[in-house]
């Protein structure tokens, strides 16, 4: 099925003709979805599958299932999951301890998803917590070293990958120390480079090989202060494709945020330009999406070859026992 390069959003519980056509034109290589589209799992089910017959394919369906703040399936037919600063204040306590615990909690949110049909989560979140950093990010964050931070987001990736269910690496290069939230507006970081490369990036550097990824709307000022990184080709050769080492299929964050300047296309096309293999587009707006799809290419090339990539790891694995799991993980956070 040829694909093009972008992931799209819907506007409610199910597709609509319009969208259904739409979707049927432009080939977008997947889908997300938000809170605007969940209802009960019959509900997220049939959506999925809507999704699907519309491109013809078994295309990804994403979602941000993080836990804490950012979670799409909620009580009371999903349960509430711990944020990242829970596996990290374990993490000082019992190292080993947090990474299983960590790990079994994304293993019972792979299961949570792959019952729905959903198979990418956009998890685990790699930035740094950062005493100067806007509160966006906060408790999403496992921790304020690189190392921990590194180790927990692995630890998460793994429980969804053993869960048949895709990870995505957020936010290339990094978002904790954003003054500002890219949701609203552009942050600019003033770290030197060098700070930045040992710490922030660092994190990153050691996830390179995480099948997918997520771009930052964030200025680095040392190393391009015009462009944030997503529409940026300096950070994204010298920094995420060079000294980070991703090889992962990258996809933009979303482009209807506010942090990014110009219309929909313009967005869009910059992405691309500076190194995207991917755009994602979120908000479920159609005047907004086709403008996108049009810049949108045929995936393609080395994009082509990353996707490829990742969706061989989509597995059909073997069942678990979800509440036994989150007992079990309740258990460890609540013993430290």
């Amino acid at each position: 099925m040829t694909s093009r390069a972008f992931i799209a959003g819907c506007s409610g519980l199910r597709l609509t003709a319009e969208e259904a056509a739409f979707f049927g034109r432009s080939a977008p290589w997947g889908f997300i979805l938000f809170a605007r589209n969940v209802e009960s799992p019959d509900q997220v089910s049939a959506l999925v599958a809507e999704l699907r017959a519309a491109v013809g394919w078994r295309a990804p369906v994403l979602i941000d299932q993080e836990g804490g703040r950012v979670q799409r399936l909620r009580p009371p037919f999903w349960p509430d999951y711990p944020p990242a600063e829970a596996f990290g204040a374990l993490y000082l306590r019992d190292p080993a301890g947090a990474l299983e615990a960590v790990r079994l909690n994304s293993r019972a949110i792979a299961a949570d998803l792959l019952a729905l049909g959903i198979d990418v989560d956009c998890l685990p979140c790699a930035d740094l917590r950062h005493p100067d950093g806007h509160g966006i990010i906060g408790n999403r964050a496992y921790g304020t070293g690189p190392a921990e931070v590194a180790a927990l987001a692995r630890a998460a990736a793994e429980g969804l990958l053993e869960g048949g269910v895709l990870p995505v690496v957020k936010h290339i290069p990094g978002h904790g120390r954003a003054p500002a939230d890219s949701h609203e507006r552009l942050p600019v970081v003033h770290a030197p480079r060098a700070e930045l490369e040992a710490m922030d990036f660092a994190a990153f550097k050691a996830l390179a090989d995480i099948p997918l990824g997520m771009t930052a709307h964030v200025v680095y000022a040392d190393i391009d202060a015009e462009h944030p990184a997503t529409t940026s080709r300096r950070v994204m050769d010298e920094v995420i494709r060079g000294h980070i080492g991703f090889d992962g299929l990258l996809m933009s964050d979303d482009l209807s945020m506010g942090a990014l300047a110009g219309d929909l296309g313009s967005r869009g096309a910059a992405a691309i330009a500076a190194g995207c293999d991917m755009l994602l587009h979120c908000n479920g707006r159609l005047d907004e999406m086709e403008p996108v799809a049009a810049v949108a290419p045929v995936l393609a090339g080395e994009a082509l070859a990353r996707a490829e990539r990742a969706l061989a790891l989509r597995a059909t694995p073997a069942p678990v026992d979800r509440d036994a799991l989150r007992a079990e993980v309740a258990r460890r956070i609540a013993a430290a």
